[in-house]
C-alpha cells in the first residue's frame, strides 16, 4: 500500500501522462453515462477511489446522484469525511440505512458480533447492512457506478469498465477499473481531494469498523477487510450478481 502521508511524485512524466489520459477517459465515461443512462447513480463507499469519482462528477457538473450506505457500524473517520464532503463541495450524500427489523432479528438470534463466527453469518450481516439497502438505492435506475479497480484483489481481476448487473437488472460501470493505486493518490494530491484519514494509518480499504484493520507492509490491499477469512471470500455481496432475496442464515 502507498502511504498517503508520502506525496506521489507528481513531477514524474510517466505518472503525469498516464494520470492525464485516464482522468480524461474517466470523465468522458461519466459524461456518457450521465447522457445515455439517466437516471444513473454513484454508489460511494467513501474510499480513496470513490473520492476521485466524486470530484470528477462535481467538477463536470454531471447529473449523477451520489449515495452511500450507512451500515450503522462505520468508523468515526468515515462520518468525518461525509462532513468534509459537504464543506468542500456543498454535497449532502443521500444515505441508505439497513432495515431495523432485519438488524434486530439478526442480533437477537446470533449476537452483535456474530459475523466473526462464520462466513455464512458474516455474509448474512452484509446482506442486511449493505445488499438490501443497495437494492433500494438502485431501484428504478438505469445504471450504477462504482469505484472498483481491477488490481484491488483477486476477486476483481479482469474487472471491465462496463457490464450488465443481472442481479439488479441494470448497467454497471467501473470508470477506474484500470487505474493504479499510484494514479488514485496522485489525483487526490494534485486536486486536493478530501479523503478518509484512516488511509493515513495504513487502511487502504475502509468498511465497517469491526471488519476493517490496518495492513502491514507487503500485504495485499484487501488484507485488512475480513482478515479472518480466505481471500476468495472477501466480498460483501454488493458486487456479486445474485437474485437471492435478503435473508438471515439459519
Amino acid at each position: 500500500m502507498i502511504n498517503p502521508a508520502t506525496n506521489p511524485n507528481l513531477e514524474n512524466p510517466t505518472l503525469a501522462e498516464s494520470l492525464a489520459r485516464k482522468t480524461a477517459a474517466a470523465a468522458s465515461l461519466l459524461g456518457k453515462i450521465a447522457c445515455e443512462w439517466r437516471p444513473a447513480v454513484f454508489a460511494s463507499s467513501l474510499g480513496a477511489e470513490d473520492m476521485v469519482i466524486t470530484d470528477l462528477i462535481v467538477r463536470e457538473h454531471l447529473p449523477i446522484e451520489i449515495f452511500s450506505l450507512d451500515t450503522g457500524r462505520l468508523p468515526a473517520e468515515t462520518y468525518d469525511l461525509m462532513h468534509d464532503l459537504q464543506t468542500r463541495y456543498g454535497l449532502k450524500l443521500r444515505l441508505y440505512y439497513p432495515r431495523n427489523d432485519l438488524i434486530e432479528d439478526y442480533t437477537r438470534e446470533y449476537g452483535i458480533n456474530a459475523f466473526y463466527d462464520s462466513v455464512e453469518l458474516r455474509m448474512a450481516c452484509c446482506r442486511i447492512r449493505k445488499v438490501e439497502p443497495l437494492q433500494r438505492a438502485l431501484a428504478n435506475r438505469k445504471a450504477w457506478i462504482t469505484g472498483m479497480r481491477a488490481e484491488q484483489s483477486t476477486t476483481r481481476d479482469g474487472l471491465p469498465f462496463q457490464s450488465y448487473d443481472e442481479g439488479n437488472k441494470l448497467e454497471k460501470f467501473n470508470p477506474l477499473a484500470d487505474w493504479s493505486e499510484h494514479e488514485v493518490w496522485a489525483y487526490i494530491r494534485r486536486n486536493d481531494v478530501p479523503y478518509n484519514k484512516l488511509h493515513d494509518r495504513f487502511y487502504p480499504s475502509v468498511g465497517c469498523a469491526p471488519c476493517t484493520r490496518a495492513i502491514a507492509l507487503g500485504e495485499d490491499v484487501r488484507a485488512g477487510r475480513w482478515w479472518w477469512e480466505e481471500p476468495a471470500n472477501k466480498e460483501c455481496g454488493l458486487h456479486v450478481n445474485s437474485e437471492n432475496p435478503v435473508s438471515i442464515a439459519r
